[in-house]
């Protein structure tokens, strides 16, 4: 089973050695072969531009190829409903939600479009359809604010075909890559809401569009021989999987350069590229330009976003047109947490830092978050403020099995006496009169985002992203 807790907990590569464990071989490149500071620099590019490709190729293996991965899902074109919230032991995606139950259906779209079916959902109730392709881009929405609540029927297209949409069917979306996922994000209104929310997956639908017009069947696409993924291969033989992905993935106008620079080191059309195959030099080269990628994506998440009383805002997450080339922007939104929606769909402050700008820590610090009276974020849905692992950005394992707080929980929540709320983040209780707040920290670095679905456009706002008049409280040391 692939994670990537490994690329989040520590260096990527601890130490060169063990990429060049193997001998050096024969290669096809070598005639070809750029210069010394040319290949790394490719690689250095190559690396921030492929990382969020691999990073999905590693989900889709593990979600939809691998039965026995422990995070399996369901084959491609079927749909595979959670009738429960994430928790801790949810480990293929760094920061997932544990707000909405979760569905989803991995899409090979080679052989004809996809057909996604959703029925009517009641007003008042937020649900969302985010289609992603595996460039990581959020290529198309459904959903309450997408679309409304009164369901239908959408298409989702491979980049290569043509026609038009049949009728009946309300949108269609064209992916950049021959595999898409469409995740789906239901609301659970309370603990005893699951019932609801199930009998609203159940009416999910997902099949071809042949099956939904009742035609032929086209041909089968070719099978595919997918190669293994887990976390030692990955890091080992990281340009082996992006040159794998890039096959499914037509170049865009906006990739001809990165394309063609990475070429040159035989990542591309052409013979499969065996990292182990290269002469030691080259190993080396192409070793420590991802290192340094590696540090150009966490220089970026460090000073590129806007600081806002210890949050960090920023926008991550869109479509090939929101990037618009710009690599390391898509990487780092991949670290920050793959799979992050467009921020008219949902915005995302990030949490390591308490308000005087110190690094938050269970072991060290109790904290307190708290709302002024009236002072929630602003939203057409719901807003949460989730816990994660510092270090590996997963959900942790605490003894009340909470890993939020968000809105719908209002009701139970204790105020202050002057109408705010308090939040007490901790890794141990704050005794039963205050438990109610609790939110469970680990016992060490600390990770929160918060979360605001369909924020509010209109003052106070979050948007536009790091100039919104509506701004997050800050963590601060409980006293």
């Amino acid at each position: 089973m692939l994670t990537f807790r490994d690329y989040l907990s520590r260096p990527l590569f601890i130490g060169l050695s063990f990429l060049f464990l193997a001998t050096s071989g024969p290669s096809a490149q070598a005639e070809d072969w750029p210069d010394i500071r040319e290949a790394k620099q490719i690689a250095q590019e190559g690396f921030v531009y492929g990382l969020p490709i691999v990073m999905n190729y590693a989900v889709m293996y593990a979600y939809a190829v691998d039965k026995d991965s422990g995070q399996f899902k369901a084959p491609f074109n079927e749909i595979k409903n959670e009738s429960r919230v994430f928790t801790y032991k949810d480990t293929a995606i760094v920061t997932p939600n544990s707000d909405t139950p979760y569905s989803f259906a991995w899409l090979d779209l080679r052989a004809e479009p996809i057909v996604l079916s959703v029925p009517a959902v009641e007003k008042g109730r937020y649900f969302a359809v985010q289609i992603e392709d595996g460039n990581t881009y959020n290529f198309g929405y459904i959903g309450s604010r997408a679309t409304g609540n009164d369901g239908g029927d959408f298409m989702v297209v491979g980049p290569d075909w043509q026609g038009e949409a049949p009728k009946g069917i309300k949108k269609m979306f064209r992916s950049s890559t021959q595999f898409a996922l469409a995740g789906y994000r239901t609301q659970l209104l309370g603990p005893d809401d699951m019932p609801n929310v199930e009998k609203i997956q159940a009416g999910y639908k997902v099949q071809p569009l042949s099956a939904y017009l009742g035609t032929a069947t086209p041909p089968a696409a070719p099978e595919i021989d997918f190669p293994k993924a887990d976390s030692e291969l990955i890091k080992a033989n990281f340009f082996e999987y992006l040159d794998f992905a890039l096959q499914f993935a037509p170049a865009e106008p906006n990739e001809a350069d990165i394309r063609s620079k990475l070429a040159k080191i035989g990542v591309g059309p052409g013979a499969p590229f065996d990292f182990h195959e290269l002469p030691l030099a080259h190993r080396i080269e192409v070793g420590l330009g991802m290192k340094d990628g590696d540090a150009a994506i966490k220089k970026y998440l460090a000073t590129q976003q806007t600081p806002v009383n210890g949050w960090l805002i920023s926008s991550l997450f869109g479509d090939s047109g929101f990037f618009d080339g710009d690599w390391t922007k898509r990487a780092a939104g991949a670290v920050a947490g793959i799979y992050g929606n467009d921020s008219i769909e949902a915005a995302y402050p990030f949490g390591r830092h308490d308000l005087e700008g110190n690094l938050l820590d269970g072991s060290k610090h109790d904290y307190t978050l708290t709302f002024a009276k009236g002072d929630y974020p602003p939203v057409n849905a719901f807003w949460s403020v989730t816990m994660y692992d510092g270090k590996t950005q997963l959900l942790i394992e605490n003894p009340i099995n909470r890993y939020l707080i968000n809105s719908p929980m209002l009701p139970e929540l204790k105020k202050n006496a002057d109408g705010s709320l308090t939040i007490y983040v901790q890794s141990k209780s704050p005794g039963k009169d205050k438990e109610t707040n609790w939110l469970p920290a680990p016992d060490g670095p600390i990770y929160m985002v918060m979360r605001l679905y369909w924020p509010k456009t209109e003052a106070p706002s979050i948007l536009p992203i790091g100039k919104g008049t509506w701004k997050p409280p800050g963590v601060v040391v409980a006293k």
